[in-house]
């Protein structure tokens, strides 16, 4: 107990309730998130990633002996006069690739049973993400939502990007813990959020999805596969240990479970009913890994029991 209060120390965090001073912390983190693009940017929009193709723009690729047609203006005099022949500067057209934060604070997003709530750590996955996204100079936007309202962040530059990100994170964050389970309503506002993602994330765009996906329906899974087309979509699917297998007990114990809705009791370090619960679990989680699968979205997970930046620092560990 005594490691989860220092964890939470560290992190600035009470595991549920959210506050400034923890999503600030990840500006001195930023280098631990990779946002490099696994796909060409597309040639179309401006800003800061090269394209294969040359052109005139901000970052100087070659020197090259002079043609018929080039523009005297880019006429590299410090190589002429050392060469002897006329040279002409050839630059790379800069290519803008904003970045987009969907993030998930629906119901089941506010479970937690060891250090953050998932919804926290969706928060943290959020604010990780922007300020990575400003330091490499990219344009950051978001829409941050649970079952009753959602917030739009249009796409923005720097760090007063990012803030404006944090504040909403901040904002919706009470709505993601405390509320009832509700499958229909809560797969209604899941699949409404990705019909905004699809409109509002422009395209070229590098789309992170922040959520633990237990809300996916069809008309959800269009719109993702259509923002495929356009975007490149990474997923980051946020659970907690609980929703893999029971915890361990010495003996049999037992517990009353609740969804909000449904009550259930729970006998915990019975082998039948741990196996059973497991079994169960793995087929949910598969079926997600699955849906992601098959709509060609890359796939990461991050575990609310442990500190972000300890995850990935280990995930950069077991790269090397």
């Amino acid at each position: 107990m005594s490691n989860i209060h220092s964890q939470l120390e560290k992190l600035k965090s009470d595991g549920v309730n959210l506050t400034t001073a923890e999503l600030l912390r990840y500006q001195q983190l930023a280098k631990l998130m990779n946002l490099t693009p696994k796909k060409v940017p597309q040639a179309r929009l401006s800003g800061s990633y090269l394209t294969k193709h040359k052109g005139r723009g901000m970052e100087f690729d070659e020197a090259r002996h002079y043609q018929p047609g080039d523009d005297i203006r880019a006429i590299d005099w410090r190589v002429t006069a050392r060469t002897g022949k006329t040279h002409t500067k050839i630059y790379r057209e800069e290519r803008e690739r904003p970045v987009f934060i969907f993030c998930d604070y629906l119901p089941s997003m506010g479970f937690g049973t060891k250090l953050l709530t998932k919804a926290v750590q969706a928060a943290h996955i959020s604010s990780l993400i922007s300020w990575s996204a400003a330091a490499r100079g990219d344009k950051v936007g978001a829409l941050v939502f649970n079952q009753n309202s959602h917030k739009e962040v249009k796409p923005l530059s720097r760090k007063k990007a990012v803030l404006h990100v944090c504040h909403e994170l901040i904002a919706l964050s009470q709505g993601a813990h405390g509320e009832q389970l509700n499958t229909a309503r809560d797969q209604n506002a899941f699949s409404d959020a990705c019909a905004r993602a699809r409109r509002l994330a422009k395209p070229g765009s590098l789309v992170y999805l922040v959520s633990d996906f237990q809300n996916m329906s069809t008309s959800a899974q269009q719109h993702l596969t259509h923002l495929t087309r356009h975007c490149e979509v990474r997923a980051i699917v946020v659970d907690d240990p609980f929703e893999h297998k029971l915890p361990e007990t010495n003996a049999l114990q037992s517990v009353n479970v609740s969804d909000g809705v449904v009550n259930q009791r729970w006998v915990l370090g019975d082998s039948k009913e741990t196996l059973s619960y497991s079994e169960w679990r793995e087929e949910q989680n598969t079926a997600i890994t699955q849906t992601l699968k098959q709509m060609s979205i890359a796939r990461y997970h991050v575990s609310s029991a442990y500190p972000l930046d300890e995850q990935l620092q280990s995930m950069q560990r077991e790269s090397v």
